[in-house]
């Protein structure tokens, strides 16, 4: 993701974040983990999402409000750098559940964007739909080519999905990125998703 100002300057006010794209906070994310270059998965429990990941590396975590979908949400993160690869999960709560479908919309082409003008036309989308997911046109599992900032190529394979938690509906993003794909990976990655 990144976190773009989009309004005022740190010297003249506050600033005004937005959600651009989930890319640029990994990667920010990634500058700061301390992670081991070995591929050590263990169980991570986010309660305030109700989801446990398992990830390859200690995580670090990062929360923003965005603009997501037309409406500010409070956007969490938890993601981690591991032999080459940065992955990461970022949920929120919706404050209205009728603009689910159109948040995981909004949220997919940001993704997307970010990863510079090829990557909507290279992705490939499958339904995903594991028990406990809303049922949802938007929830699906994109496989990805696009460029880093720096120009280097990067594949991402992500999904969105929104689940019914309580009296609320959150929203779910979970991602890898890879210089090269790395389907087993993100396999592991996304099988690791377990709902509480």
């Amino acid at each position: 993701m990144i976190w773009r100002n989009t309004g005022g300057s740190a010297d003249n006010g506050p600033m005004n974040w937005t959600l651009t794209g989930a890319a640029a906070l990994t990667l920010g994310l990634s500058l700061l983990a301390g992670c081991s270059p070995a591929l050590n998965w263990r169980s991570v429990p986010l309660p305030e999402a109700a989801i446990t990941v398992t990830l390859p590396c200690k995580p670090d975590q990062a929360t923003r409000t965005v603009e997501l979908a037309g409406a500010p949400v409070e956007l969490a993160m938890t993601g981690c750098d591991a032999d080459g690869a940065t992955l990461a999960v970022s949920h929120a709560a919706l404050a209205d559940p009728s603009q689910a479908g159109a948040a995981l919309t909004h949220w997919r082409a940001a993704v997307l964007a970010n990863l510079g003008s090829g990557a909507a036309a290279s992705a490939t989308d499958t339904p995903y739909a594991p028990a406990g997911v809303l049922p949802l046109p938007q929830s699906v599992r994109t496989v990805a080519q696009g460029q880093r900032a720096d120009g280097s190529a990067v594949s991402a394979q992500a999904v969105w999905f929104a689940r019914a938690v309580g009296p609320q509906v959150r929203l779910y993003h979970a991602v890898v990125y890879t210089p090269k794909p790395r389907p087993e990976v993100a396999d592991t990655f996304f099988a690791g998703l377990t709902f509480q």
